[in-house]
């Protein structure tokens, strides 16, 4: 029997409670697998453990997770810590110490999820926003000097290589030469940015030339924030650096679903050398935490991807068709859909669909 050992790292807030639920559902939806096993090694790294050890997590907490086939992960941040401290302690450092370059985040609007934007049919809106997750804006680049005085300095430095240019690249045409429309955008702002983002330019006219069966363009971020609210259904697969692909993906979770409960995402190493990681867009939550209403959908969601990223193709279409037909069904929604439903109802209504 094949065996995948998975890190869940459920986090804070409403983060164990979401991860909860999108565990069970996955180990229900392996019944499309044949022989094949989840072992979920559970880890107690949040904002809790950092009271009590000033540490996000063991000494020996990196060498532990590499050891896992993939991490699911919850969310972190809690109202009585930093939220610097888990981001710089856990989240970012992760992505670069396993060099989780490829940010995957799609959108789709969902038959039964009232679209907020007007006239657009479900399922017409279908993205996969690829996001350059190692370097560029979020690149742990600068400093401060003369701190609390008049003549006090911040330097933030972005980071472009053409090596982390060029993988982002390749990876988001790969996948829009696999989809029906063949279509890709770049995002880019080097009418204002003239070093970082030229490169970013430059190289996406190299890596263009070798997918001539994919139409692509470049487009300036303003332009593509206004056009994921005007025509979302203009985009097909989107490739942007770090903080571009950071703000445009919430943008277009609200424009396509409505709701940040729906937004699943990846942290993907596509060499395998490490574990790649898959969460739900959302926070914590803290003000809705143990009240057992927050939508587990986006972490179910998180959990389809890590079975495909897993191979466990099969196992990770059938959560994501279950989740498509608990929202195109009857079933009480939960409270960001407009319903009423307890956590637990919803991931009983997913499971119904599955079964």
């Amino acid at each position: 029997m094949a065996t995948f050992r998975i890190a869940v790292l459920g986090g804070d807030g409403i983060g164990p409670e979401v991860i909860d639920q999108a565990v069970q559902v996955a180990d229900t939806a392996l019944r499309h697998e044949t022989g094949t096993r989840l072992e979920w090694n559970r880890l107690p790294w949040n904002c809790a453990y950092y009271k009590q050890y000033a540490a996000m997590m063991p000494p020996d907490g990196w060498e532990i997770l590499q050891k896992h086939d993939a991490i699911l992960f919850g969310a972190i941040g809690s109202p009585d810590v930093p939220d610097q401290i888990p981001v710089h302690g856990l989240l970012l450092p992760m992505r670069r110490k396993f060099d989780q370059y490829i940010n995957l985040r799609p959108a789709y609007n969902f038959e039964g999820v009232p679209c907020p934007l007007r006239d657009k049919a479900p399922g017409s809106i279908d993205m996969l926003v690829y996001r350059e997750n190692t370097e560029g804006e979020y690149a742990p680049c600068g400093g401060r000097l003369y701190e609390g005085t008049p003549h006090e300095i911040a330097i933030q430095t972005n980071i472009f290589t053409r090596r982390g240019i060029e993988r982002i690249m390749r990876a988001a045409f790969e996948a829009a030469r696999k989809r029906p429309r063949r279509k890709l955008t770049s995002i880019t702002k080097s009418n204002a940015q003239t070093f970082g983002m030229v490169l970013w330019d430059e190289v996406f006219r190299a890596v263009r030339t070798d997918y001539p069966d994919v139409e692509s363009s470049s487009l300036l971020v303003d332009a593509a924030a206004m056009d994921f609210v005007r025509k979302p259904e203009a985009f097909d697969v989107v490739v942007a650096s770090n903080l571009f692909g950071d703000i445009l993906t919430d943008l277009s979770a609200i424009v396509s679903v409505g709701s940040l409960g729906l937004a699943s995402s990846a942290n993907i190493n596509p060499e395998r050398t490490y574990p790649s990681l898959f969460e739900p867009v959302h926070g914590s939550a803290p003000d809705i935490a143990g009240k057992g209403i927050a939508n587990p959908l986006a972490a179910i969601l998180s959990a389809a991807l890590l079975l495909e990223h897993l191979g466990l193709a099969k196992s990770g279409a059938a959560v994501r068709g279950a989740v498509a037909g608990y929202l195109k069904s009857k079933r009480p929604k939960p409270p960001d859909l407009g319903g009423t439903a307890k956590t637990v109802e919803v991931t009983q209504g997913v499971l119904a669909a599955l079964g």
